[in-house]
């Protein structure tokens, strides 16, 4: 019971985060998106030129340090690494593929869901439908290989990275890139972003929150908790939303996004498969490169990468739809994780 009422305070204070930042001004059904704010971010440090998209993002920064703080304070700070990097900065890279082709991470596919968009209703079934395939994998001995354990000083590496970030973001010297249009220019305060996500960050850690984590785990393992957390969100800022009069039922007109449903499926399926082989979504991927993990903080990089490689070469949704360059991009990510899902799974001699 006590494990049940932490994560539902988890998830509760997620959604009430997301409305603040809402209501301070970052965009619609978007308050609080780990890809759409990684993509963000890669503009403003120039790896892509999409003018609406470029901002450093407290959130990221903040989930980070916020777990890193914790994990200090806690005595949970254990870098570890080691676990297949490469094939991992492959899959972030992917994951941000089919992220930016529905236009949301999981933690956004919610707070569409709650804001009254159909068109991440219909999402769902892809996201679900990835995470079924990873068990599938998972059931068949599919392993990324352990990790070891490492320097304090390599576990450091993303938060002291992240700090640098913030720095930039204040100081704001001209070889960094802020939109001023387009949801990139739309943002809350500094500081009322930084210090919710500090708070995320924190509950994020303590209760290892993770949006695929519910789904596979009741499969998996019959462990229906983390299935609290993703409800606990959706109906916090669901409630929300009806209370502000921001609640808009329906497919066409909802802020940054399509209504092209098999590319919302197929999306989030691709999102939904390779967290299940990365152990987590984006959101619980911060986390743990905040808490000393370095495996996710390549994973971090790949996000990062992907952005960038998606807006340099066309591969990005819009309210207007899918591109083809994005489909194509669909298809030879969905290859790549399923080679990677085959080419590891161990037999029981190998684990």
């Amino acid at each position: 019971m006590k494990q049940k009422l932490a994560i539902i305070t988890a998830g509760v204070i997620v959604g009430l985060v997301a409305i603040l930042l809402g209501h301070f001004g970052n965009p619609g059904n978007m308050a609080f998106c780990v890809a759409c704010f990684v993509r963000d971010t890669a503009g403003a440090l120039g790896l892509h030129r999409a003018e609406t998209v470029q901002y450093i993002r407290p959130e990221v920064i903040g989930i980070v340090l916020g777990a890193f703080a914790i994990a200090l304070i806690k005595k949970d700070f254990v870098p570890q690494g080691g676990s297949s990097p490469i094939l991992r900065f492959i899959l972030g890279v992917c994951v941000m593929v089919g992220a930016l082709i529905f236009l949301g991470c999981p933690l956004r596919l919610v707070l569409r869901i709650a804001g009254g968009d159909v068109n991440a209703m219909i999402g769902l079934v892809g996201f679900i439908g990835g995470i079924l395939t990873g068990i599938v994998f998972l059931n068949r001995g599919f392993s990324l290989n352990r990790g070891y354990r490492q320097s304090k000083i390599e576990g450091m590496g993303m938060p002291a990275i992240n700090i640098a970030l913030l720095a930039l973001l204040l100081v704001a010297p001209a070889f960094i890139f802020f939109s001023e249009i387009g949801p990139g220019s739309m943002h809350a305060p500094w500081w009322i972003a930084l210090a919710g996500a500090l708070l995320v960050g924190v509950v994020a850690q303590r209760t290892r929150l993770c949006l695929i984590g519910g789904i596979r785990d009741a499969v998996l393992l019959k462990d229906f908790h983390m299935l609290f957390a993703f409800i606990a969100i959706l109906a916090t800022v669901f409630i929300g939303n009806l209370v502000t009069g921001n609640l808009k039922f329906g497919l066409e007109g909802q802020p940054v996004a399509h209504s092209e449903w098999i590319w919302n499926i197929a999306g989030l399926y691709l999102v939904g498969l390779g967290s299940v082989f990365l152990g987590g979504c984006p959101l619980r991927q911060l986390v743990l490169a905040g808490s000393g993990n370095s495996d996710s903080s390549v994973t971090v990089i790949g996000f990062l990468v992907g952005a960038a490689i998606v807006h340099n070469f066309g591969l990005a949704s819009s309210g207007a739809g899918t591109t083809s360059n994005g489909r194509i991009a669909f298809v030879i990510c969905t290859v790549i994780v399923f080679v990677i899902g085959v080419f590891n799974i161990k037999k029981p001699s190998q684990t």
